[in-house]
């Protein structure tokens, strides 16, 4: 929610925004203030969102104080989890590797994006 000091909840104020998914992905109730997104939002598509919120005279249109600046974050879930194209996985280690050995590389995918991990063991003594 936005709001102006100078509202007195009379109606006499309205409240815009603007910018990235302004009247479409977010909209604001006109009156209150409040801000509401039309859609779920995804951190894998979209980290954040800028927008610009202002107080203007409802009757004239002119704005009562400078256009503030926000960003809403938009929080990650787990909702593409990796998937493991083969398995299971098993690794070992001969003696007398090097002293840096590749122990096992898995092939997985997140969002339909191929990845591959290695891991390594690395021998002190």
């Amino acid at each position: 929610q936005i709001h102006s000091d100078s509202d007195e909840g009379d109606g006499s104020i309205k409240y815009t925004i603007s910018g990235e998914g302004a009247g479409t992905i977010f909209i604001i109730d006109e009156v209150t203030g409040d801000i509401h997104a039309t859609e779920r939002l995804d951190r894998e598509e979209k980290t954040f969102y800028t927008l610009r919120a202002q107080a203007r005279d409802r009757l004239t249109d002119a704005p009562l104080e400078p256009e503030s600046e926000f960003v809403i974050k938009v929080q990650d879930i787990n909702d593409s989890e990796p998937k493991f194209l083969e398995g299971p996985y098993i690794g070992s280690v001969a003696e007398l590797s090097p002293i840096v050995a590749s122990l096992i590389c898995m092939a997985f995918s997140v969002l339909s994006k191929p990845s591959r991990i290695c891991l390594h063991i690395i021998h002190t003594l």
